[in-house]
């Protein structure tokens, strides 16, 4: 069976930069955490919620951080151990023993390194330190040239959330630090790799969708999947040469899921193991809550020009929606029962539907968890907005990568009824001025929203609707916030024009 040790106590922090006058040597460390958090808590610097502290941390962006941890490790030389790490925000460099394992480039993915023949028996020193995000936003400037963005700092050449450097609701506050859990895993024989699951409906029966992808060690020979949800079972042999598996559980007339203003919300546990086929011993498990649904979003031609309209369990919805941005700009600090408070408030609103807005974060697993307990529909931008992005290297290859791994750790949500691409970038491109700034062949971003986000899902995702941008209306020949097609953003209701009437 897969060990996993989180890596959680004992962490130190230490700026890099000696120029930093007052910090202590080391300072203690929270990871999940922040360096504001762990300054804040040290008491070592004003709340940046108050007053102008924004201005005044504003060094703290500017720095290189450096997170140390000794821990203790037997390692089993037969096994594989792999150091995980769920979010590190943003541009590190891991070492453990003194040797670099690895570099990361984004907020928004998760890193794995096999620590196999570097894990000593004993004492291990693991450090990660953080680059500062504008040196590295200075040089990605040069290399990609001067990309329009609404907003100050470089959050459209990296991946890392948008909103930190600012934006018309929030303070800059250019975070760094180790923002999701860190363990160290130990495996042998086989793990679950990637396993993608999504419920749908075909007539009147629940149908769960499975394709397993499946990380092998030595000679680990035949597995096996145990796979049961709602008194269905399944087992599917895997021969010791195939890393790959597909299968569907068929759950008779499940209780349908719905939005919490048309009924209830009925979740089955699903249970998945992977076995050694000889011995049946267990290698590794993975489980969801899973809500049987259908979901549909009808754009056919109507008399106004065209639909927009979202379709569950074939009744067409009213949507009653608002924007979800991040609750705190240091997101570690959001607890679970925070985010089924706030889901609650949005309830007692009468909002059925959270747009989680591209200029922030994938939500944590709980986040999407309550949604899908509360019944509250969820929108999901990919990471875009009021920005055009180069589509070239690193950054192409940054975007395949976090889309694919939130795809996968989405995609078995009832709630999450839609993909889409980006917030405002190709009326950006359109109606406020990018269009001369940006050179004829120079990337802006449309590649992302027309091309490698729909394909992405079409591969991991097929049967949710993913919609290009927001606003955007169907095709590149019609002005992207146009009244009859698609999606509109109304922004003159909050300065100039009145909708009482």
């Amino acid at each position: 069976m897969i060990e996993k040790a989180e890596l959680h106590t004992g962490w130190t922090l230490s700026c890099n930069d000696t120029a930093r006058p007052g910090l202590p040597e080391t300072i203690p460390a929270s990871v999940p955490g922040c360096v504001h958090t762990d300054l804040l808590a040290a008491r070592l610097i004003p709340d940046p919620y108050l007053d102008v502290n924004e201005i005044t941390n504003d060094w703290i962006g500017r720095c290189e951080w450096v997170y140390r941890l000794s821990f203790e490790a037997k390692p089993d030389h037969g096994e594989v151990h792999e150091l995980v790490f769920d979010g590190l925000d943003t541009i590190a460099t891991v070492r453990l023993n003194g040797e670099e394992i690895g570099r990361t480039f984004n907020q928004h993915r998760t890193y794995r390194f096999d620590v196999s023949e570097r894990l000593k028996d004993g004492s291990n020193e693991l450090t990660v330190i953080f680059h500062s995000a504008y040196a590295y936003g200075a040089e990605m400037e040069k290399q990609y040239d001067y990309r329009p963005n609404n907003y100050p700092g470089p959050g459209n050449l990296m991946r890392k959330m948008a909103c930190n450097f600012g934006w018309d609701w929030g303070p800059t506050l250019v975070t760094a630090g180790i923002w999701k859990p860190v363990r160290l895993e130990s495996w042998d024989q086989a793990r679950l790799a990637e396993t993608r699951v999504w419920a749908t409906l075909e007539g009147s029966d629940g149908l769960v969708k499975v394709r397993a992808t499946l990380k092998r060690h030595g000679a680990s020979g035949a597995c096996k999947i145990v796979a049961g949800i709602a008194g269905q079972s399944q087992t599917v042999e895997i021969a010791e040469d195939a890393n790959e598996i597909s299968f569907d559980i068929r759950v008779p007339s499940p209780r349908l899921w719905w939005p919490h203003h048309l009924g209830a919300q009925p979740l089955y546990p699903l249970t998945i193991e992977l076995r050694d086929s000889l011995s049946n011993d267990l290698l590794d498990n993975y489980s969801k809550e899973i809500g049987f649904r259908s979901v549909r979003l009808d754009t056919a031609p109507d008399e106004h020009g065209s639909a927009f309209t979202f379709i569950v369990n074939d009744v067409p919805l009213f949507i009653c929606g608002a924007n979800w941005i991040p609750d705190d700009c240091f997101p570690s600090r959001v607890t679970s029962e925070h985010y089924v408070s706030r889901i609650d408030e949005a309830k007692a609103a009468n909002i059925n539907m959270l747009r989680v807005w591209g200029g922030g974060i994938f939500e944590r697993d709980e986040f999407y968890e309550a949604c899908d307990r509360a019944g509250m529909l969820v929108w999901q931008d990919f990471l875009f907005a009021c920005a055009s992005y180069p589509e070239e290297e690193p950054l192409r290859n940054e975007v395949e990568a976090e889309v694919r791994d939130n795809v996968v750790r989405l995609m078995p949500h009832a709630s999450l009824i839609v993909w889409n691409g980006n917030n405002e970038n190709i009326w950006g491109f359109d109606e406020w001025g990018w269009r001369p700034i940006i050179k004829e062949g120079v990337s802006w971003g449309l590649g992302y929203y027309l091309e490698v986000l729909p394909k992405l899902c079409a591969e991991l995702d097929p049967d949710r609707p993913y919609y290009p941008g927001s606003p955007y209306s169907g095709s590149m020949d019609i002005e992207p916030n146009d009244d009859r097609h698609g999606c509109k953003h109304i922004w003159d209701v909050w300065n100039d024009v009145g909708y009482e009437v």
